[in-house]
């Protein structure tokens, strides 16, 4: 009957089971006790999410000149406009309003502005060699949206699996059981430096498909995300390959390409690995590929600019994610104007060119410092090894818990990593996620930690890490040293 005693559409029992199913540790219970710790005046270090600016990473001066420009166009009307922004600022803020007639407040094409996906195409072009199509590259809200967009398209099913690297950033294992598909993870080797395991792959493909589920998808993030490795040019001709003899479209997340800390092995996008590779696989393996303005030197995370290319996806396909695209109108569009920034930065020669190389140049050479300091740092502490973070920006330490401390945790009811994790949050005010949030082999313990801390507190964050981490094993595991 109506109204009464009955369930109500919205109870949390009537809800979509979907929904309810999706788990997102980035912003779990650690984060929601990191909060109420801090609503009690304790000071709280947040290096949960890789959140640059929230961390005291300064924002680059000139894509914040043109945005303020082009959000107050009016500014450009008053004579005193060159007294406080350069005249590139000026002139780039006048090419972006030209590109977008009804300024800011305007919906832009569903796709993202044709200008702004034209200058996307031509950065693509410069790092790969091989020309690109603005018609196949859409902006988006942040490469989530983008993620989301295409695990939409893809999943028709409960029994449509999407391989995803393991330990893997939990955008996915939510995104996928959101949208009623099956996750089959795929785990990294930690010993290889996070590195693919290619028999390993084989095996969790097949035994899927013995299970029933169609797997059409293949995720990879590289720089690795919360792992930190960079992929070398073989491994992803490897991965191409699989995806070629197993048909699965390759998802490429590569958010964190400006963000490298070593010289061995540069970031090379699974795009120009395929180009490289030539027909046919170069014109058979659809693939598409993420990217951001949230991550690198720009960080600019709140403002929701990202992108995605397709390569080999046929033109009703297309057509067919324009579509939903156009459900929302628009993407933002001061975050497609950041993108445009992005991909065309100021030149040798414009007058901004020294101050935004100079500050790209010191965020990247910290954060590569900063690497350093804190892998150094686990890897000085009892009981904990650590890869070092070649690129992105987190540290995945592994965490050696002793039998005492797991028993423990069953205990408390709660699992070791979080266990171990929330006593770090109560005894140093350090907010971290633990590894379970990620995934992790059976009786393996990690957590993860943004590189993002201000360079001169790393190394009492570290100091006052170890320290809770010798109180912790003295009391769980008082007699074995290692």
């Amino acid at each position: 009957g109506g109204g009464g005693g009955g369930r109500k559409p919205l109870d949390y029992e009537e809800l979509n089971e979907n929904v309810k199913k999706v788990q997102y540790a980035v912003r779990g219970e650690l984060y929601l006790r990191a909060s109420e710790l801090q609503k009690e005046g304790k000071k709280i270090i947040f290096t949960n999410v890789g959140n640059p600016h929230a961390l005291g990473q300064k924002p680059l001066t000139f894509p914040r000149q043109v945005v303020a420009l082009c959000q107050a166009p009016f500014l450009l009307d008053d004579p005193n406009v060159g007294l406080i922004f350069p005249a590139d600022a000026i002139a780039r803020a006048k090419h972006y309003l030209a590109m977008a007639p009804g300024g800011l407040g305007a919906y832009s094409d569903s796709r993202g502005i044709p200008g702004i996906r034209k200058e996307v195409a031509e950065f693509i072009e410069r790092r790969d060699g091989y020309p690109s199509d603005p018609e196949l590259i859409y902006l988006t809200d942040g490469a989530s949206k983008g993620v989301m967009q295409m695990l939409n398209t893809i999943i028709r099913n409960e029994r449509d699996g999407i391989l995803v690297p393991v330990p893997q950033y939990p955008l996915y294992s939510a995104a996928i059981s959101l949208f009623g598909g099956s996750l089959v993870p795929y785990y990294l080797e930690e010993e290889a430096n996070w590195g693919l395991d290619f028999v390993n792959l084989r095996q969790t493909v097949a035994s899927a498909r013995s299970k029933g589920i169609t797997v059409r998808a293949m995720v990879i993030i590289n720089p690795g995300n919360p792992t930190g490795q960079c992929l070398s040019e073989g491994n992803i001709k490897e991965l191409l390959k699989f995806c070629f003899h197993e048909n699965l479209v390759l998802l490429a997340d590569e958010v964190y390409q400006q963000n490298i800390y070593q010289d061995e092995r540069p970031f090379i996008s699974a795009r120009k690995v395929l180009f490289d590779m030539g027909p046919p696989m170069s014109r058979e393996v659809q693939l598409v590929s993420f990217h951001t303005v949230s991550k690198g030197y720009w960080g600019e995370c709140g403002q929701r600019g990202g992108y995605f290319e397709m390569t080999n996806l046929p033109p009703k396909t297309v057509d067919e994610i324009y579509k939903v695209a156009s459900i929302a109108l628009s993407p933002n569009v001061p975050g497609q104007i950041f993108m445009g920034l992005m991909v065309n930065p100021p030149k040798p020669g414009d007058i901004s060119y020294l101050k935004f190389s100079a500050e790209s140049k010191s965020i990247l050479e910290s954060l590569r410092r900063r690497a350093r300091l804190m892998t150094d740092g686990f890897n000085s502490c009892r009981n904990v090894v650590c890869n070092f973070t070649e690129g992105a920006m987190y540290s995945f330490p592994q965490i050696r818990l002793p039998p005492k401390a797991i028993d423990a945790a069953k205990r408390a009811g709660k699992a070791a990593d979080v266990f171990y994790c929330l006593k770090l949050l109560e005894a140093t005010g350090i907010s971290t996620v633990p590894g379970s949030g990620f995934g992790q082999k059976e009786g393996v313990f990690h957590l993860r930690t943004t590189i993002l801390p201000a360079e001169e507190d790393m190394p009492a964050i570290m100091t006052s890490f170890k320290k809770f981490n010798d109180t912790f094993m003295d009391q769980y595991d008082g007699y074995s040293r290692m």
